[in-house]
């Protein structure tokens, strides 16, 4: 950062006659974060507290800089004692800013030990320099850290907690779609997490009963992690006690998370095994890939807020979105459901299967397969060439439909013994549609939804009426047909059917749909399914 691009007080900690003179530096370094200015003076380092409110952290007063300032190193020195030194006045008089000076107190500052540059757990990481013996040197500091910190009181660090910093997340992160994250790794991420939550609530209200909610780091990334003598750990959260006070699962998972997104998950997976024995805390593993999803979404989140930065050039702008993006794409990658499954979308001509199937294909990591391709690829026909034939006769007669949904399930079965997620994309009017459709899926050892797409029939009009060209021959003049025809679903299990009103804003159906997606399969993964609802329109 330009120095002309601080406020006076930093300005004048560019100086070195700033400093004491028995620690007078020869030069000073800075270094901006989202929230704060570093101040590398020789063999120490001066955090200032930047006066911003992000709604989660707020330093807009002098005062509660530092009051912070003075938590920061209480909180620290329970990892680190012989880092984090002291807090320190800058005042002066007539213009002149020193360290420890007399004079008006015009900031505070951290004071620290400086660490060797070259130790930092990231640095290590991407020279390769990191070893399965320094996982579990960290492990075994993390787990003895755990075991003596303070447990919680009252609500704090509950699932109530995760709830509101998660939905803090993806509120305070929209901003960035397009920019750091794509709309689809949002949505699924989202997804994920509320019905992990919701699904999973037991997980999570054992281990608070367990006393694994505790006074905890809360941002234990590798770039706070350095291995010199010992193992020192800087930056813990002190602003903000509903981000420190957590499962310990999800301080273990924040450094696990790094160390895959430095493509290193043989190295993670040698941490979270020296912490489970350390700890004697198996249970972490049924949270765990939980709590990396969030660390990692989060660490996403608070690098794109760098963005913000006044005077960015465009070198830097590129490496922020660049660094944020692949943190939102590995959160993305834990946030896949896992295993086989096909989702068949049914319902009448109009209702928006095929819109529904395009916005989830993306979202679920799926392949569409659609019945109006598969129908006029095998008639040896364009996909949008129209065929406007009579109901039940040429390409829509009872003989084509069966040999168009014969091959659209042989090539779902092949998808899906491939071990990926299949979008089945038709009317499936037919009970015995539906049912061979569910078998082709039982028997590529997949799991089956079914979505039922419905619309109030005169939305459903209006669709027919201004669809332009496309793959569906879909009309206003076949739809009653086509609804006199229409078997309901009945014989596919509740568990197994859901209905998607398709009437509302197309972006809130598709999150809604999604939603019920990952809560039906949460469910299904862990034994706990139970009777559906309806997936309302908005």
């Amino acid at each position: 950062m330009r120095a002309g691009a601080a406020p006076d007080v930093v300005r004048w900690l560019l100086d070195p006659r700033a400093y004491p003179e028995g620690e007078r530096p020869t030069r000073v370094t800075l270094v901006e974060t989202h929230i704060s200015w570093l101040l590398f003076a020789g063999r120490v380092v001066y955090k200032v507290k930047k006066p911003v409110d992000f709604g989660f952290l707020d330093f807009t007063t002098l005062e509660k800089r530092r009051f912070y300032c003075l938590e920061e190193l209480r909180l620290n020195q329970r990892l680190s004692p012989d880092v984090y030194l002291e807090v320190v006045e800058i005042a002066g008089e007539q213009g002149r800013l020193t360290v420890g000076g007399t004079g008006s107190v015009v900031e505070y500052a951290v004071k620290m030990r400086a660490l060797p540059p070259d130790r930092w757990l990231s640095g290590l990481l991407t020279r390769g320099e990191a070893s399965p013996a320094l996982m579990r040197r960290i492990a075994q500091r993390i787990a003895a850290f755990h075991a003596s910190a303070g447990a919680a009181a009252g609500e704090v660090g509950s699932i109530d907690t995760v709830r509101v910093n998660t939905r803090e997340n993806f509120v305070q992160t929209r901003e960035y779609v397009g920019v750091t994250v794509t709309a689809e790794a949002h949505d699924r991420v989202e997804a994920y997490t509320e019905a992990f939550l919701g699904v999973r609530a037991g997980r999570f209200a054992r281990r608070e009963h367990a006393g694994r909610i505790r006074d905890c780091h809360g941002d234990l990334h590798a770039d706070q992690i350095c291995a010199e003598n010992g193992i020192a750990f800087i930056d813990c959260i002190e602003f903000n006690e509903r981000f420190r006070f957590s499962d310990v699962a999800a301080d273990i998972a924040f450094p696990a998370m790094d160390v895959d997104y430095y493509g290193r998950p043989d190295l993670s997976a040698e941490l979270i095994r020296e912490y489970v024995t350390a700890s004697g805390d198996s249970g972490v593993l049924d949270v765990l890939d939980f709590y990396k999803c969030y660390r990692a979404f989060t660490r996403g989140k608070v690098r794109g807020f760098r963005l913000r930065q006044a005077d960015l050039g465009e070198a830097d702008r590129r490496a922020i979105v660049d660094r944020a993006s692949r943190y939102f794409e590995l959160a993305n990658a834990y946030a896949r459901l896992p295993g086989r499954l096909a989702v068949a979308i049914c319902g009448l001509m109009g209702t928006g299967k095929s819109s529904l199937a395009r916005a989830l294909a993306p979202r679920l990591g799926a392949e569409v397969l659609s019945s109006d391709v598969v129908r006029k690829e095998l008639a040896g026909i364009g996909p949008d060439e129209p065929r406007r034939e009579a109901w039940g006769e040429g390409i829509y007669s009872e003989a084509f439909h069966a040999r168009t949904y014969e091959t659209l399930h042989q090539r779902a079965a092949q998808q899906l013994r491939a071990g990926g997620i299949v979008i089945l994309d038709a009317s499936y009017r037919d009970a015995a549609w539906r049912t061979r459709a569910r078998e082709t899926a039982r028997a590529a050892g997949a799991r089956f939804l079914l979505l039922e797409a419905r619309s109030p029939g005169d939305v459903v009009r209006q669709r027919l009426a201004a669809r332009g060209a496309g793959p569906s021959d879909g009309r206003v003049e076949l739809l009653e047909a086509q609804r006199e025809r229409f078997e309901p679903p009945l014989e596919i299990p509740p568990e197994e059917r859901i209905i998607v009103d398709t009437s509302g804003a197309p972006g809130e159906v598709v999150k809604a749909a999604l939603g019920e997606v990952y809560r039906r399969q949460l469910a299904e993964a862990c034994g706990e399914t139970k009777n559906p609802g309806v997936v309302p329109g908005f």
